[in-house]
């Protein structure tokens, strides 16, 4: 528990008229009025404004935050939405009964501890639903998230692990069930940090697993150039996706680095983490391909910054190659 104490008001002469203490536990807030000294009816309304303007946004926000970290609310009624979408306009050739994967979801989250959902809870969810998608298209990425979907957006035939259907149904979401009684917990889950068999997370290392292992032909790798790490053998793609990739399926890693148009340029194909990511391609026998200036890219973030000086130049640079080329 948390406390503290905020002094309100002092007098003329420098005495304290009021002071706040607040108390601060789990999921809990409340306050103690102690050392009240009233001096004035002035301190009073003070300390009304104060309690207004400060203590009560504070409680709200408080709860919010709660319910943000808790289970995310209506969610049979979102991953069941999510999964008729996807099989009547998403890909109507797939025959799946979402109410029997909902059923499965719910068994393999709800009869354990809220820490001790391990991925082969989530077999006979992911045994019910086999999914497969055509070869060269398969798009992995590590963290380069908003520039993955435009990426994926402005070439169509990329296919990433929130385009199959497990990753369509629980993306963005959050869950979690009660140790004391059935359920799920609305209010409040762990963090990842603080499981080893976290619900969210044993279900998104199955899917990366999955998604993985089904992928074939050409396959892109979308890295960040910006940061220490860009490759990190403990992220999902680092320590599940790669090691669940078949070279005898795989012809070619087609990796791309891009960094922040401002910068900071870090890593690429020759220097940093990325060219450990080349040492395990290399020794598992893989065919790879790295390039760190990949035109769509640089075209996708200069639509977001047209004005930028790099996209300047580069517009520049382009004119000139396509009056060259015309003459």
């Amino acid at each position: 528990m948390q406390v503290w104490t905020e002094n309100v008001i002092q007098h003329s002469h420098g005495a304290i008229c009021c002071s706040l203490t607040f108390y601060m536990g789990k999921g809990a807030m409340w306050w103690a009025l102690t050392n009240v000294t009233f001096f004035t009816k002035a301190c009073q309304i003070f300390v009304k404004i104060i309690l207004m303007t400060w203590l009560i946004p504070l409680l709200v926000y408080l709860g919010q935050l709660r319910a943000q970290l808790g289970t995310t609310p209506n969610i049979k009624h979102i991953v069941v939405g999510r999964c008729y979408d996807y099989i009547t306009l998403v890909n109507p050739s797939l025959r799946y009964d979402c109410e029997e994967i909902w059923r499965q979801f719910e068994e393999a989250v709800l009869l354990q501890s809220s820490c001790n959902v391990t991925v082969e809870n989530y077999h006979p969810m992911f045994y019910a639903i086999p999914q497969k998608w055509p070869c060269d298209r398969s798009l992995f990425w590590s963290k380069t998230r908003t520039l993955m979907h435009s990426y994926a957006a402005a070439v169509p035939h990329f296919w990433t692990l929130e385009d199959t259907l497990v990753g369509f149904m629980f993306n963005d979401l959050i869950w979690c069930g009660q140790d004391a009684r059935p359920g799920f917990d609305f209010s409040s889950c762990p963090a990842w940090s603080a499981c080893r068999n976290h619900p969210v997370y044993s279900l998104w290392r199955q899917a990366s697993q999955s998604f993985a292992e089904m992928a074939c032909g050409n396959i892109t790798v979308l890295l960040n150039g910006s940061i220490v790490n860009a490759f990190d053998r403990k992220s999902m793609l680092g320590s599940v996706e790669l090691d669940s990739l078949n070279p005898h399926r795989v012809d070619y890693v087609n990796i791309k680095v891009v960094a922040n148009l401002d910068g900071p340029y870090i890593e690429s194909c020759h220097q940093g983490s990325i060219m450990d990511l080349i040492q395990i391609l290399q020794s598992r026998g893989f065919h790879w391909t790295c390039t760190d200036n990949d035109q769509t890219l640089m075209i996708l973030q200069c639509i977001q910054d047209p004005k930028h000086p790099s996209c300047q130049t580069y517009a520049a640079n382009l004119t000139q190659r396509k009056s060259l080329t015309s003459e």
